[in-house]
């Protein structure tokens, strides 16, 4: 499987993580231009891209961005999602000078932590009608 150019951008999330739950239905409020669908890690389509691309979610604790063949991680991924989102959100891209291990360094802090400070449902969250053409099962 492969996302081509003529697919938007796919964002694979943790679907039982309140904190990545929240920021889904923030880049949905945000992408204007709707580029973006999304996909639970733990979806069957989820785990379709994850075994396409050589993902491992036991060695990433982070959301993966794939964008055609090229897929992205941790600070890299928020960043590129960021920078196609309305403004003023898409400013946040300038960060990406900031060399990658200081960024990871505090993405990683907040994703160790993110069950932690922000809670896990049972399950995946269940998006409404009018939102479920924007998601992958």
């Amino acid at each position: 499987m492969s996302i081509s150019k003529e697919n938007p951008k796919v964002i694979l999330f943790d679907g039982v993580c309140n904190l990545c739950n929240n920021s889904v239905k923030f880049i949905i409020k945000n992408d204007k231009r709707n580029i973006f669908k999304f996909a639970p890690l733990q979806g069957k389509y989820g785990i379709k891209i994850q075994n396409n691309y050589n993902i491992n979610t036991t060695q990433i604790n982070s959301i993966i961005l794939v964008d055609g063949e090229k897929t992205f991680t941790k600070s890299s991924a928020a960043l590129r999602i960021a920078k196609d989102l309305k403004a003023p959100f898409f400013m946040f891209y300038v960060f990406i000078i900031i060399p990658v291990f200081i960024r990871n360094f505090i993405y990683d802090l907040i994703a160790k932590n993110r069950y932690k400070w922000f809670g896990k449902m049972e399950s995946c969250m269940i998006p409404s009608n009018e939102l479920k053409s924007k998601f992958f099962d």
